[in-house]
């Protein structure tokens, strides 16, 4: 797979799947859905103030009527009500629309509703950049502050399970450090270099790791030659697991603004899809987070 594009004909091909979206009274979010419905993706159940939802839908000429429409006028009891449908399996996808995502969070983790499976959850974002020849995943930029070891194994989990569903049957995945040795003063590097012991032993299993990693040598096999690295996975990663989430948002934001990246993301590690992007993110990424999801609840 080598573009987003792709991304939604492979959406088409499971579609449509019923998504639950909590406070969908966001233009943007109904304008992502409306064509997710169109093209035969997702089919929406819409949460929050119906009021708002149907003069919101008026607006953009997406008929609502043949929807579901539950009301709820605060954040809480959006989330909550979103994150029932789901978790009850008359939704298979939840979707975060105009609210916190701590408040969507809450909701997901809660003990007696929520989509807990017991692992760490994390975010992982599909991106698209113009000079790049393939897709490529990064994480976790959204959910993980300061990861230990242990996380971020299951991080990379996550991340190859969505790699998985897309047909990458052994995703190439770069720790990512400042720079490329082990150097016991940089905490980043060793847990690099634990991972890629845990890849090769088994212990992380369905794809390749490697590092400590500097991103240059993870994504251009001509940086990594010049330095004399030689690995399966320089110059050809699939999944970028970057050390912190300042470090995925830094790198993600960057890429988006000036790279001209596109991009879809999702919380992967619950029972169910969680499409998550940021409230600032047009139609188009939201629609394309649509279709991650569907791929990846049609490999669950």
């Amino acid at each position: 797979m080598t573009s987003l594009a792709e991304l939604l004909e492979r959406a088409k091909q499971y579609g449509p799947l019923a998504i639950s979206v909590a406070a969908a009274a966001d233009e943007e979010v109904l304008r992502a859905l409306k064509e997710a419905q169109e093209m035969g993706i997702a089919t929406p159940f819409l949460v929050g103030s119906e009021q708002q939802i149907k003069e919101l839908a008026a607006k953009i000429d997406f008929d609502v009527s043949n929807l579901k429409i539950y009301d709820e006028p605060s954040a809480t009891g959006c989330a909550r009500r979103a994150v029932q449908l789901v978790s009850s399996g008359k939704a298979q996808i939840l979707m975060k629309g105009l609210m916190s995502t701590s408040d969507i969070l809450r909701a997901v983790l809660d003990k007696e509703i929520g989509l807990r499976t017991g692992r760490v959850l994390s975010h992982v974002m599909l991106y698209e950049l113009p000079k790049y020849e393939r897709l490529f995943f990064l994480t976790d930029g959204g959910m993980n502050m300061f990861p230990d070891l242990r996380q971020k194994a299951e991080i990379i989990i996550n991340a190859v399970e969505v790699a998985h569903a897309l047909g990458i049957a052994e995703p190439k995945v770069a720790a990512l450090a400042a720079v490329e040795v082990v150097n016991p003063d940089m905490p980043a590097t060793l847990d690099a270099a634990a991972l890629a012991q845990m890849g090769a032993r088994g212990q992380i299993k369905g794809c390749l790791i490697d590092g400590p990693l500097a991103l240059d040598n993870a994504i251009c096999a001509e940086a990594a030659a010049r330095k004399g690295i030689r690995s399966p996975v320089a110059g050809q990663a699939d999944v970028l697991l970057v050390p912190t989430i300042e470090a995925g948002n830094l790198l993600g934001k960057a890429m988006t603004y000036f790279g001209a990246g596109k991009s879809a993301g999702i919380i992967a590690g619950t029972k169910a899809p969680v499409v998550l992007v940021s409230r600032a993110d047009p139609h188009e990424t939201k629609l394309q987070s649509i279709a991650l999801g569907v791929v990846a609840a049609a490999a669950k």
